[in-house]
């Protein structure tokens, strides 16, 4: 807790300084926490717990002003209609949910992706209407993450009942993989499909080296993990943009998984793998 803290006071503190257009920059780069916990806000309304509950659960970074007004609300129908008016989220709500009638359990994850699909894409275009050493650092990063996202999808969309052209419209189409890629990807069957759409793109060819069930082997999640932390330290080799008050956010989130992989070791007494951590520099 006090760490996190901490990383919201340093961040508030930069963010208070600024000007635009690095004061929008900053703004985005909160906008993905605030889609988690209006998430986790409507997901604890639908199951009638209080929203005052769930407030301390809500991640710090992703906290604005108008969240104190949305935290009268007693229903998803309230909750719908504060979301859309009171908070910098509501452009992406008008595109992705139309009614409250939308916001029911089954569609939950549904409108999360769809949040994540718009915050993306109007992210990646605000950094390319910024050009320079900015567009350069973060496009590819952000290309990167929508990748990321669009094979997970992929993958927890197996033995669901969703449509192929449903999944397709899930998936950010600001990456690499756009567009020949999701097409692939969308009518991928298993892992293994998925395993080899990727090993087809250079930017994702070597992706898949070393993952498996195996004691040593590594999970995908880790592997892009340490795919992520490469670009971001990459960042800090460049001068003068924004990239790198990104890049230090998420290090040092990375930063914050090594400590807790770290002390999850010692607790359970498995010291073999506490060096299985993701190094940053």
């Amino acid at each position: 807790k006090q760490w996190y803290q901490r990383r919201v006071a340093i961040t508030a503190g930069i963010r208070n300084q600024c000007v635009e257009p690095l004061a929008q920059f900053l703004d985005y780069m909160t906008y993905g926490y605030m889609i988690d916990n209006i998430i986790l806000l409507i997901t604890g309304t639908l199951r009638n717990r209080p929203i005052a509950e769930l407030l301390p659960r809500c991640h710090p970074l992703g906290r604005f002003d108008e969240l104190a007004t949305i935290s009268i609300a007693t229903s998803p129908a309230e909750l719908f209609n504060a979301v859309m008016v009171d908070t910098p989220l509501a452009p992406f709500f008008s595109e992705c949910v139309q009614d409250e009638n939308d916001l029911d359990e089954m569609n939950i994850e549904i409108l999360r992706n769809k949040l994540y699909k718009a915050y993306f894409e109007d992210f990646y275009g605000f950094c390319e209407s910024l050009g320079g050493t900015t567009a350069d650092v973060m496009c590819p990063i952000l290309a990167f993450e929508a990748d990321r996202r669009a094979i997970t999808i992929t993958i927890n969309s197996f033995r669901t009942d969703l449509l192929k052209d449903d999944i397709e419209n899930l998936y950010p189409k600001c990456g690499k993989l756009f567009p020949e890629g999701l097409k692939f990807l969308k009518n991928a069957e298993d892992r293994e499909e998925v395993r080899r759409i990727c090993e087809r793109f250079g930017a994702y060819k070597d992706l898949y080296t070393g993952v498996g069930d195996g004691p040593n082997d590594k999970t995908l999640e880790d592997k892009f993990f340490e795919e992520e932390v490469k670009m971001l330290a990459l960042s800090f080799e460049q001068q003068f943009h924004f990239g790198v008050f990104y890049a230090f956010v998420k290090l040092k989130e990375q930063e914050n998984r090594n400590i807790v992989w770290i002390a999850e070791c010692i607790a359970q007494k498995n010291k073999n793998k506490i060096d299985n951590y993701i190094p940053i520099f």
